[in-house]
């Protein structure tokens, strides 16, 4: 497959000399952790800024996803990128890439992902740890935020797979906060209903021990576009308690 470059930066690379597979890939950058080994290869992560822009710039060799659909195996760069593509042309907020390239080297996969970084925005992991000193305000902000991603992503029909506070990102804007996500990998079609969304979004809040009942009904109350005290949110708030108590039991 050919390279691919997103069209409002592809001048910015060209000016660095940086819209190539190999110039790219012999970049000498610090890595911002430690390698991924395993999976047959190895995965390496490096923050990249050019002209006071941040991006990430990801480079694997081997290290392969397997699933039923590809039982020998992909690159799990091809994956993402991939699914980055799906949920762009489905209109749900994620990441964005700015280059894609694959290449063999001695029969071995090579890979580069380069997207943009999201600089501004918070991880809601981080803003788990400050919840209880929260303004009430700020904290239905984030809910209904998280809630509305949570809706758009399962109207698409997508299950995120991953559905955790790391991988939801916000920005404050006005009175409340703009979300999107990040960590595609394990993205999927949904396709067993009601189930495939409470397995998606149970994790969520499992991850938010601080989060009160109070507080999960401003999250389904923006998820299902129904009032906190509704019939239908105590239903989801009934199911997702009965699987997160299942879950914290094994």
């Amino acid at each position: 497959m050919s390279d691919f470059i997103a069209s409002t930066e592809q001048a910015l690379l060209e000016r660095h000399g940086l819209a190539g597979f190999d110039e790219l890939w012999s970049l000498q950058l610090d890595a911002v952790d430690e390698s991924s080994t395993g999976r047959g290869g190895w995965s390496s992560v490096y923050r990249l800024e050019l002209e006071g822009k941040g991006f990430y710039l990801k480079r694997q060799s081997g290290y392969l996803t397997r699933t039923l659909r590809r039982p020998f195996g992909e690159l799990t760069f091809a994956r993402e990128f991939r699914n980055i593509t799906r949920y762009q042309k489905l209109q749900i907020p994620a990441l964005q890439a700015v280059f894609y390239g694959q290449r063999r080297v001695d029969g071995e996969g090579q890979a580069i992902l380069m997207t943009r970084a999201l600089d501004g925005w918070n991880d809601l992991d981080s803003l788990l740890l400050q919840w209880t000193a929260l303004a009430s305000v700020q904290r239905a902000a984030i809910l209904r935020a998280c809630g509305e991603l949570a809706r758009v992503l399962h109207s698409a029909g997508q299950v995120h797979g991953c559905f955790y506070p790391k991988h939801i990102f916000l920005r404050a804007r006005g009175e409340g906060y703009q979300a999107q996500l990040i960590g595609l990998e394990k993205t999927r079609p949904l396709l067993l209903g009601q189930r495939d969304r409470v397995k998606d979004l149970e994790p969520l809040m499992r991850r938010a021990p601080d989060w009160s009942e109070a507080d999960i009904r401003v999250f389904l109350s923006a998820y299902l576009d129904q009032g906190a005290d509704s019939t239908l949110v105590n239903a989801w708030l009934k199911r997702l308690t009965e699987r997160r108590h299942h879950k914290g039991a094994r």
